[in-house]
């Protein structure tokens, strides 16, 4: 299990989401901070700008941009639409 940190972005954009999807964010970070890669979640390395930043999936159009502080810490960065979230 890894401890979970909030930028600031993160949790203003979060109060921005639909209520079902701010739900389904709820029970996904819970699946981020015991297994970062579970299927589930739909993790993916980027790349280019983004270099050393993680990304999950929270519904088809949603996405949560993340990394590791260290091996036992994710950061949060931003939570939005997949046509936006990667500028």
């Amino acid at each position: 299990m890894v401890g979970v940190v909030y930028h600031a972005r993160f949790l203003k954009e979060t109060r921005t989401l639909p209520k079902s999807q701010q739900k389904k964010l709820a029970r996904l970070i819970e699946l981020l901070a015991d297994d970062p890669y579970d299927a589930r979640l739909h993790t993916k390395h980027l790349s280019g700008e983004l270099i050393g930043v993680l990304s999950f999936r929270v519904t088809r159009d949603w996405r949560v941009l993340f990394c590791f502080l260290d091996e036992e810490t994710i950061k949060l960065l931003a939570v939005g639409h997949r046509s936006d979230i990667y500028e």
